[in-house]
């Protein structure tokens, strides 16, 4: 790929898990009572025919990894796990108490900081608790983010034998200088040693997170980490770009100087190269920055056009409503979002006095959910649609004549009332998203927001 698109559209920009991004929320006409209408409305539309989705943030990590960009707590005291434990099954109350009928929950993420900092004990207590007062859907999808380092072979049985069967794996990369640089020490044999334990005890969907863009990688290093990784032969893999923010970030990411990280179309490189080997070791391109085995279900959702983006990444099947339970959790209703208080502290206090821990939201207008469509079409099929009546904004023919020059530069097509993602353009689907993004035009942030999106 030239130098000179990967220079021209290397801009800061959005990672697109909601429209609108979080910055853009108008907190204004948010209130919780607002956000229970929201959700109780989405919830009788939808519980019987699709489910919900819940998604649980564990934030405690025993160890602070520089390149991560979640709500965390670093801390070694593990008596931690009861009080948290027992605060986000009293949220989970708080909601089920004012729902109309049992929720049927078609799927259940547990992500973090580290899920598997909890014991497999606690993680029973968390699970078992949630379905005290809800019930598995006929076609359910669990699953679970675990640390190759301390993630145990009883919790990746005990957590199958509660239905879990997708497990993600953080990887990054397994070159010595890059896992100082990001104080994420992880041997390949611990690596090797949870996803052959996890095929053993019958998990269907495997997955590695690998990370491009990060300090000291070079392209010897990306094609060993790669080669290493297809040893192992995970179903999915997510290999995304490290998004370096240090001004939201605190000092974790300033461990490093910028100067150590990949630039511009040395780190294009390092994806272009990775993704060539992928597509050669038999894994799909699916959406954004995801690859897939076409034995796993992620692939085919994509190729039959279901493949949906939300908070918590890609999935391969799609609820309107989904809780987020936990600190700094976002719940998304379809029509509204809201998202919980960000420090354990505030978390605590709310859910001791009985209330939901919501502390800002959105209420989506008219045009954000035909945007938010255009976008979420973008990111999942690259492509998008629109016709006579359906799809259509005011501003429509504005935002196409602003893609005019990405139309000359070959990353999209366009149909009569259609745009498509070309192959070159795959790279740029984030700065595409960006032409349709009213609120980021009307009002262009002042300050650093974004990563930058090569």
């Amino acid at each position: 790929m030239e130098t000179s698109i990967v220079q021209k559209y290397n801009v800061p920009g959005p990672r697109y898990t909601s429209y609108p991004t979080v910055p853009y929320w108008d907190n204004g006409e948010f209130t919780s009572d607002k956000w229970q209408q929201s959700f109780l409305k989405t919830f009788k539309q939808s519980n019987a025919t699709e489910g919900i989705s819940i998604y649980i943030h564990l934030p405690f990590c025993e160890s602070m990894c520089t390149f991560c960009g979640c709500n965390k707590r670093i801390t070694r005291r593990h008596e931690v796990e009861t009080q948290y434990i027992t605060s986000v099954l009293n949220e989970w109350a708080l909601y089920c108490d004012v729902l109309p009928q049992t929720p049927l929950v078609k799927e259940l993420h547990l992500g973090g900081g580290t899920p598997t900092f909890f014991s497999p004990e606690s993680l029973e207590v968390l699970v078992n608790g949630i379905f005290d007062r809800a019930v598995k859907a006929p076609e359910y999808e669990f699953s679970f983010e675990g640390h190759p380092n301390n993630t145990t072979r009883e919790h990746l049985q005990k957590l199958y034998n509660l239905g879990f069967r997708r497990v993600s794996f953080g990887v990054q990369d397994y070159n010595e200088t890059v896992q100082k640089a990001i104080n994420r020490i992880q041997p390949f044999h611990n690596v090797a040693k949870v996803t052959l334990w996890a095929r053993e005890i019958g998990y269907t969907s495997i997955s590695h997170d690998l990370v491009f863009g990060l300090p000291y990688q070079t392209v010897d290093s990306m094609v060993d980490t790669i080669e290493k990784t297809k040893a192992l032969n995970p179903d999915r893999l997510a290999f995304y770009s490290y998004a370096h923010t240090p001004w939201i970030k605190g000092n974790g990411q300033r461990g490093y100087s910028e100067d150590n990280l990949p630039k511009d179309q040395e780190k294009r490189q390092l994806y272009e190269i990775g993704k060539q080997i992928l597509s050669q070791k038999g894994f799909f391109e699916i959406g954004m920055d995801h690859f897939a085995l076409e034995s796993d279900s992620l692939f085919d959702a994509f190729k039959n056009g279901k493949l949906h983006r939300n908070f918590m990444g890609y999935s391969s099947s799609k609820t309107q409503l989904m809780i987020g339970l936990g600190v700094s959790s976002i719940s998304d209703s379809w029509y509204s979002f809201a998202q919980n208080e960000k420090t354990l502290e505030d978390y605590y206090r709310r859910i001791e006095n009985n209330e939901l821990p919501i502390f800002r939201g959105h209420l989506l207008t008219d045009e954000d959910l035909i945007i938010r469509q255009h976008i979420l079409n973008l990111m999942c099929k690259f492509e998008t649609h629109w016709d006579e009546v359906n799809g259509r904004f005011p501003e429509l023919h504005s935002v196409l004549v602003s893609l005019g020059e990405m139309e000359y530069d070959e990353l999209l097509e366009f149909g009569t009332h259609s745009i498509k993602v070309t192959e070159k353009g795959k790279p740029f689907v984030r700065n595409i998203c960006m032409a349709f993004d009213l609120r980021l035009k009307r009002k262009a942030p002042q300050t650093e927001l974004f990563s930058m999106v090569v």
